[in-house]
């Protein structure tokens, strides 16, 4: 079990935050000094989702998605806490804490340096970023934690029917706008690309490799060859997103560091409420991982769709949730670590946790 541990996470895994900075670095230098390149991509968009991103995060979570078992699926309503720490964790308590430790800092911390109006829109921006949970990445998270595939699925595809109905209205009553509108086809275009038909083709490749090659020829061989696919994703998916934000991210950079603060306590104190009821609750670690993730991490995405379509590219309503972009990936990194150094926390995996 110890030698499991350790190796747990491969050396292209471990170093992933040297490579997650780099890409970053490489992502702003390209905004800035080659434009034409995101000006370009720019174009390749639907309903505000970036297809080149859309197709990247596919490639993250296809892999992730051939590990999921239909038997496993239909095993998950026999141990439903995990559930229940995921629903409880990101619509009764996230979006308020969000909120809360926002303005503390905005309004009381900052105050002499953030003027009024401007924390107005940051808090917006946080709110936005804290009323939606993960819904693409998290899987990236599930995977380098050793999350239960199927259980993840489960936890994610809940989440995505809860947002169709409660994001308006819980935003709406933190910012006090009773004109907040949703971009629902970006939601439900973002919902079918990021999890629908990776999912589906995730399982029709598992159901063909096995079925023509058996299943030890499918875990031991086939599914080895991505293991570096969803890192790759990861990192040009990056890249991307930053030489979408360079200019503005170079322009504001003091800014940048203040959102980043309450942002961060946020995804820390997310993160150990749900992992650590999960440890209360005696459930494994492949299930006490991913729940800790997707309240965690935020579903950037459509938080970053709604503050462009409410209050504009340029806004700093928009910046807000950019910054939640920025400082997302380093944090979740040092959460996988921290959730892989404390497996003993959990018992032993067994049948019925599956």
């Amino acid at each position: 079990m110890k030698k499991e541990k350790l190796q747990g996470i491969g050396f292209f895994e471990r170093y992933l935050t040297l490579w997650v900075v780099l890409c970053m670095f490489v992502g702003v230098l390209i905004g800035k000094f080659l434009p034409g390149i995101p000006d370009f991509l720019s174009r390749f968009e639907y309903f505000n989702v970036s297809i080149p991103i859309a197709i990247l995060i596919w490639v993250m979570i296809y892999p992730m998605m051939m590990k999921v078992d239909f038997q496993s699926i239909r095993n998950v309503g026999k141990n439903p806490k995990g559930l229940y720490i995921t629903w409880v964790t990101n619509w009764l308590i996230k979006p308020f804490t969000m909120y809360g430790i926002a303005a503390f800092f905005f309004y009381v911390v900052f105050k002499g340096i953030i003027p009024a109006d401007l924390a107005k829109d940051y808090l917006a921006g946080a709110v936005l970023l804290g009323a939606a949970p993960c819904t693409a990445m998290v899987f990236v998270w599930s995977h380098l934690t050793k999350g239960n595939p199927a259980y993840t699925v489960v936890q994610v595809a809940t989440n995505d029917l809860i947002i169709l109905v409660a994001f308006t209205p819980i935003v709406a009553f933190l910012l006090g706008v009773s004109g907040v509108a949703v971009p629902w086809n970006t939601l439900i275009l973002s919902v079918v690309l990021f999890v629908v038909i990776p999912l589906a083709a995730g399982i029709f490749t598992r159901i063909s490799v096995i079925k023509n090659q058996g299943e030890d020829y499918f875990n031991n061989s086939f599914i080895p060859k991505f293991n570096n696919i969803t890192i790759v994703g990861l990192l040009l998916t990056l890249i991307i997103i930053f030489s979408f934000q360079g200019d503005i991210i170079l322009a504001n950079p003091i800014h940048i560091g203040l959102i980043a603060v309450p942002l961060i306590i946020q995804t820390f104190l997310i993160f150990f409420i749900a992992y650590l009821t999960a440890k209360a609750l005696k459930l494994s670690h492949d299930i006490a991982a991913p729940a800790g993730m997707i309240g965690a991490s935020n579903f950037f995405e459509l938080a970053v769709a709604v503050a462009i379509a409410l209050f504009g590219t340029s806004s700093p309503v928009a910046l807000a949730t950019i910054v939640g972009v920025l400082v997302e990936v380093p944090v979740m990194l040092v959460l996988v670590r921290i959730a892989n150094r404390t497996t003993h926390w959990f018992p032993e995996l067994r049948v019925e946790n599956i």
